[in-house]
This record gives structure tokens, C-alpha cells and sequence, in this order.
């Protein structure tokens, strides 16, 4: 389902995306000039909408003692990249799938390994499940942003909100 998402909307997930963890109602409201309880309003719609699917610890996996970061990247039959992008998922040490709309490498999956046979276990279960397995590279750094289009309150995409 497509949700219309307002401008409140928008600032609300922009803020959300920036620091979820350490941001109440009342920060976000006293930021928007709204209320607090509008605010959570906004939140509990826009979870049960499924706009906002969850809040995910960001892992340093190297601080954490686990230096095979992993990216590997996959082909799948286009008829069968979503069955076998969630069944990826499903294998012991991978952390995250997507799939990719277009070109050979439609699935890429990032997993964390503890020495090299692991690594090779995962090709392998990948291979297994029927994806090809393209290319495998150790993942450095991972750098987010929240997306700017959703600090803008005015719909127009240019992250102007009207401030000084």
C-alpha cells in the first residue's frame, strides 16, 4: 500500500532517521512546533502502515570482534530473485538482503563471518539455494544519512524548510 506521506510526515521520519534512539515525542514535537501527542499519532500510523518497519541497532561488526564483514554479490532468475532473496536471509551469519531491480547482480547480500571457512559456508548455502554467487568483497565502512527528501516540509524534494 502507497501512503501519502504530509509534510509532518516527512520531518517526523526525517528526524527519526537521523537518531531514533535518543528522540522522544517532545523532541520531535518541540522541533515541529506540534504537539507531543500528534507527534506519536504520526509515529503509530506510520508504523502501522508499515512506512516505518522497525528501528535497527547500527553495528560496528569490527569493534565487536567480527572482521569478515562481507558483500556478496548474487544473481538470480528474475522469477525467483524474491523467494530466494528471503531465503538468504535465512542463512546462519548473513545480517541484511536486498534485491536489485535490474541488471545480474540482483541480490546482494551482506553477511558477517568468523574466519574464512565461514565465509565459505556462506558462498556455499548461497550457491545451494540457487544464487549464483558473483563477486565477495570485505566491507570496510558503511556510511548512512537520513534521506533529505524527508526534511523538507514543503514537499518540493530541495530540502528547503524555510528557515533562516
Amino acid at each position: 500500500m502507497i501512503r501519502e506521506i504530509d509534510a509532518l510526515d516527512r520531518r517526523i521520519l526525517y528526524t527519526l532517521q537521523r537518531e531514533a534512539r535518543h528522540t522522544s515525542s517532545s523532541d520531535v514535537a518541540s522541533a515541529l512546533d506540534v504537539s507531543a501527542s500528534t507527534v506519536r499519532n504520526r509515529i503509530q500510523r506510520l508504523e502501522a502502515d508499515e512506512v516505518i518497519r522497525g528501528y535497527h541497532a547500527d553495528v560496528d561488526y569490527e569493534a565487536a570482534g567480527y572482521q569478515l564483514f562481507t558483500l556478496i554479490v548474487c544473481t538470480a532468475p528474475i522469477p525467483e530473485r524474491e523467494e530466494l532473496a528471503a531465503a538468504a536471509a535465512d542463512v546462519a551469519g548473513v545480517v541484511e538482503v536486498q534485491e536489485v531491480m535490474t541488471g545480474e547482480a540482483n541480490v546482494l547480500v551482506r553477511a558477517i563471518g568468523v574466519d574464512g571457512d565461514d565465509l565459505s559456508r556462506i558462498g556455499e548455502e548461497l550457491d545451494e539455494l540457487g544464487l549464483r554467487v558473483t563477486d565477495e568483497d570485505l566491507v570496510r565502512n558503511t556510511h548512512r544519512r537520513p534521506f533529505s527528501g524527508f526534511d523538507d516540509a514543503d514537499g518540493s524534494g530541495d530540502g528547503d524548510t524555510g528557515g533562516a
